[in-house]
């Protein structure tokens, strides 16, 4: 450990623009802003915008940054969200790090990094560029940390988002019609469309778990029905003070596991990825579907005016929406970049009111100025109306593998059991508290 540290700050020293002797990360006292002065720059980005509508939004705007600084020239690396995930942790303890990365804002990620002081605090061009006008506290929150990457949710800003999110419920309105079903309006009706999706020999319920985090949302999504949204709050930003060894966290699992007892999900759906599974639905396989508003594109390509998207229904009809979500992966600068003030304007740029509409235009769910915007008719009036819904009334929770620097992989290997029934309600509950507490107190 000690021979790590001393690793971690030689390469902090050396990190160019820094103007601390001592190697730290704090973001220097002026910054400059005015892109074209800086001279040639060579700009290494890492994002995973690798789908449709992503990688259109986001070459998009590559394009147009490079043409307003033709002096900084960007290298754009483009992983799918597992590899960069897997790569990054090595490449931002090399020499070769890149400049600017997506980083996930959970404490496996995003923590550890400032934790490892491997990324800048934006505070300094924050009050430059004048973001917080454009982002309200509440969504700024999941980009900060403490210093020392215990505290989520307060301290300094370590990255900005482009996209906002929230995980709902695809559904085809072809099938809906052909059972004679509405979409549901509470979460009875929903769990009826299942049944009588299953009765009539259709799929209810797309599903692919080989990932392991897919589950993560599905439990999440049962899981907002059943627990109070303060107490998921405290859990997924891994604070002390609530427990998952709860009745009302028991009668999720016991709902989620009544769903594969039903068969509501695809056979072998633990086996199959994420993609194959999204795609299948895609192609008219599968009534309904639990995923993220970043689907949207790519599902309005595939089933036009057929699919249609909403937040996950309550026990009411008028029932304030409790449902997970919050931003797109946070765009960060990490220690090694050379020049931090062209990252900063780039991170600037793809964030600005005009990157909003490249968003829109591209299928993406942008997540400052979202009112400003025209959405199309369809599916993405539908995730427009979503997510301003659960930003007003303020019913965001954040996904549950933000609590502690490990549970990404617990809860993650955890669900798999569960889902497999390898493991009961408790055991599952009991390997999750384990780690909440060990990393939380009680």
């Amino acid at each position: 450990m000690a021979a790590s540290a001393a690793l971690l700050l030689t390469a902090a020293a050396c990190t160019p623009g820094s103007d601390s002797p001592s190697g730290s990360t704090s973001a220097p006292s002026t910054v400059k802003t005015d892109a074209a002065a800086l001279g040639d720059v060579q700009l290494t980005v890492w994002d995973q915008e690798v789908r449709g509508g992503q990688a259109a939004q986001m070459a998009e705007l590559v394009k147009q940054f490079q043409a307003k600084y033709p002096n900084i020239k960007v290298n754009r690396v483009s992983r799918s969200f597992d590899d960069l995930k897997t790569t990054l942790r090595l490449a931002l303890s090399g020499n070769n790090a890149p400049d600017v990365v997506q980083a996930n804002n959970g404490r496996s990620d995003m923590g550890e990094f400032v934790k490892a002081g491997q990324l800048v605090p934006l505070d300094e061009w924050a009050k430059a560029y004048d973001w917080g006008s454009r982002y309200p506290g509440s969504v700024l929150q999941y980009s900060r940390y403490s210093a020392d990457g215990k505290t989520f949710g307060e301290g300094n800003l370590y990255g900005l988002p482009q996209v906002g999110e929230v995980v709902g419920i695809y559904y085809n309105k072809e099938k809906l019609t052909k059972l004679g079903v509405q979409p549901p309006q509470t979460w009875a009706e929903f769990e009826d469309a299942l049944a009588k999706a299953k009765a009539a020999g259709e799929v209810p319920m797309q599903f692919g778990n080989l990932d392991k985090w897919p589950a993560i949302h599905v439990f999440g999504t049962v899981q907002d029905r059943y627990v109070p949204a303060d107490q998921i709050t405290t859990l997924a930003f891994g604070r002390p003070g609530a427990s998952w060894k709860t009745p009302e966290n028991t009668k999720a699992a016991e709902a989620l596991v009544s769903w594969v007892d039903k068969g509501y999900f695809n056979q072998g759906f633990n086996g199959q990825g994420y993609d194959p599974a999204w795609q299948d639905f895609g192609k008219g396989n599968g009534v309904f579907l639990i995923a993220g508003t970043w689907l949207q594109a790519d599902l309005q390509k595939a089933l036009g005016d057929k699919v249609g998207f909403m937040l996950p229904p309550g026990e009411q009809a008028d029932a304030k929406p409790v449902v997970t979500g919050g931003t797109g992966l946070p765009f960060a600068i990490t220690n090694k970049a050379k020049n931090a003030d062209a990252a900063a304007a780039y991170i600037n740029f793809i964030t600005s009111p005009d990157a909003m509409k490249v968003l829109t235009s591209t299928g993406n769910l942008p997540i400052a100025d979202t009112s400003e915007q025209q959405a199309p008719a369809g599916l993405a009036g539908d995730i427009f109306t979503s997510f301003g819904t659960a930003v007003s009334k303020e019913g965001l929770v954040p996904y549950l593998d933000y609590a502690t620097p490990t549970m990404y992989d617990t809860i993650g290997a955890a669900l798999q059991d569960l889902l497999a029934k390898k493991a009961t309600p408790a055991q599952f509950l009991e390997k999750l508290e384990a780690d909440y507490s060990k990393f939380a107190g009680k």
